[in-house]
């Protein structure tokens, strides 16, 4: 499959693959762009997808889209039982990569201009209850190294509402134990600093004093030393945390999800339950809009009505 027809130096026509454009979309939006290699990465399979229709039906230049590809496309993937969220991720993708082609004179126009996303699902983040947080924080083995490094991890999360990407990406200089705070590279690797609570950083003194005394060290760390490290030393992966608190939050809960995202969702909910600041939370979270903050507002209204349903005589 070729991008588009182009001219070469003596006026003949070259063709450009696909394969290589795609590449250098992604290696954009690496450099130039800063995004997050999640989300690279999930643009690549969605984009490697969509070229795999393409040549299915045997379209065999991008030049060749329009929008009745797009929707035919589309359609398909929902027949598939792909999500109206996942649809509209990849409506997302083809949005960003076609602009890009257009950018670059690969198409003359962009196809994906008078597309629309499905509607999404509303369906309100799963969270967990302060009582069920508590029990939580005290399943980990903290006889163990690890155990005080999964209490830490528990901890950290709960009280600062981080995703797991920026956890995992944490160094030792980057979390301040004194002052309570720690540098945090967000999407697009914005960084900002937030507040760490008392008992994460307890959990994290714990964890680290026992980590120096196990490997020996003398208390000081090179600057990009990871905060969270596996038995080995290294960097603590995405999916062995995610693994950690999976199994952890199955032994205190019977929520369908059990992902570390949940730890996020409880934060800000419980936040706004105690009367935070809808903007401060905002900040907390590293969110661009308040809008993408304000569907905690609901959950917290959702279980005052609940509450209110079950306790009033003409509920």
């Amino acid at each position: 499959m070729q991008a588009r027809a182009d001219k070469g130096r003596n006026g003949n026509k070259r063709l450009v693959p696909v394969e290589k454009t795609l590449r250098s979309y992604l290696q954009y939006l690496e450099q130039e762009r800063n995004y997050s290699p999640h989300t690279i990465e999930s643009y690549a399979i969605d984009l490697g997808q969509f070229l795999e229709f393409l040549g299915a039906e045997r379209i065999e230049s991008l030049a060749a889209v329009d929008r009745n590809t797009l929707r035919s496309y589309l359609g398909a993937k929902l027949d598939e039982g792909f999500s109206r969220r996942s649809i509209a991720r990849k409506v997302a993708s083809l949005r960003s990569f076609f602009k890009y082609l257009v950018r670059k004179n690969i198409v003359d126009a962009n196809p994906t201009l008078t597309l629309m996303s499905p509607a999404r699902e509303k369906r309100l983040p799963e969270i967990l209850d302060e009582p069920a947080v508590a029990r939580l924080l005290d399943v980990p083995d903290t006889s163990t190294l690890e155990g005080k490094r999964d209490k830490a991890v528990l901890e950290l999360f709960y009280s600062s509402g981080i995703r797991l990407s920026e956890l995992i990406g944490l160094n030792v200089d980057e979390v301040n134990l004194s002052s309570g705070t720690m540098k945090v590279r967000g999407k697009g690797r914005k960084e900002r600093i937030i507040p760490v609570g008392r008992k994460a950083v307890e959990a994290l003194r714990t964890y680290l004093s026992e980590r120096n005394s196990q490997t020996h060290q003398n208390g000081s760390y090179n600057k990009e030393a990871p905060l969270f490290a596996l038995k080995n030393g290294k960097r603590m992966y995405a999916s062995a945390v995610a693994r950690m608190v999976k199994r952890t939050i199955t032994a205190v809960s019977e929520i369908e999800k059990k992902s570390p995202h949940v730890l996020r969702h409880t934060f800000a909910t419980h936040l706004l339950n105690r009367g935070a600041d809808l903007r401060a939370v905002k900040e907390f979270l590293g969110h661009e809009s308040l809008s993408t903050t304000q569907v905690y507002t609901h959950i917290s209204t959702d279980r005052l009505r609940k509450v209110y349903q079950r306790s009033h005589p003409k509920a």
